[in-house]
């Protein structure tokens, strides 16, 4: 592979197997599937990924007919690619459902600095895709109202992910003293120690900046 084998760092660089890589597709791909809301891109892993593949296919040229590896290579590729599609297709079906949120989002985060978690494709879409909605509802609706019932606030008319959707994850790295459910009248503060390999059943909430650092997966 070329420079996406490498995880560069100002003083070493880690080099990535190809199946390792797969690794990190298929991960970010059931991150994405599974997560309620809409995470940060991982364009750098897509990109390698679509590398190796032309890779892969460029060495089945190669092969001679009747090869039997080559079937099971051509299998591969295919496995791969439908993993790739599905991860890009759950984004953007996540950006039309959302798009909104997603946008006002990203707006946050190029006040404070922060790095965008769309693509530069994906921030297109979803401007075109609010202005797009925001046209047909005013042909075929809003104009038609009185003028009192002509404003909606796109925001409040499309609802936000539900971050207290349970999801499955399996921890990657210890951690300590998470807290689960915060202190009420009723009830006092519950926290848990996830061992690193353990599986639990658990609110987004709770373990979505675990997820963006890559301390626990979802499954």
């Amino acid at each position: 592979m070329s420079d996406c084998e490498s995880d560069h760092s100002d003083e070493n660089e880690d080099v990535i197997t190809p199946a390792e890589l797969i690794a990190k597709l298929e991960e970010a791909w059931l991150n994405e599937k599974f997560s309620p809301e809409l995470l940060e891109h991982k364009n750098e892993v897509v990109e390698c990924v679509m590398e190796q593949i032309v890779h892969m296919e460029e060495n089945l040229q190669r092969a001679k007919k009747g090869d039997a590896k080559a079937n099971i290579h051509r299998m591969e590729i295919d496995r791969i690619r439908f993993v790739l599609n599905s991860y890009l297709r759950t984004r953007l079906q996540k950006i039309e459902k959302y798009f909104p949120h997603i946008l006002e989002k990203e707006r946050r985060c190029e006040e404070e600095g922060q790095m965008s978690f769309l693509t530069n494709e994906e921030s297109v879409f979803a401007r075109e895709y609010l202005v797009n909605t925001e046209s047909y509802l005013n042909k075929v609706a809003l104009k038609h109202m009185p003028p009192n019932l002509q404003h909606m606030d796109i925001l409040k008319a499309v609802p936000k992910p539900c971050l207290d959707t349970f999801v499955f994850l399996n921890v990657k790295e210890r951690q300590d003293n998470i807290l689960v459910e915060p202190e009420t009248d009723e009830q006092r503060e519950y926290v848990v120690d996830l061992e690193e390999g353990s599986q639990h059943l658990m609110r987004y909430r709770t373990i979505a900046p675990l997820v963006s650092s890559g301390a626990v997966k979802l499954m």
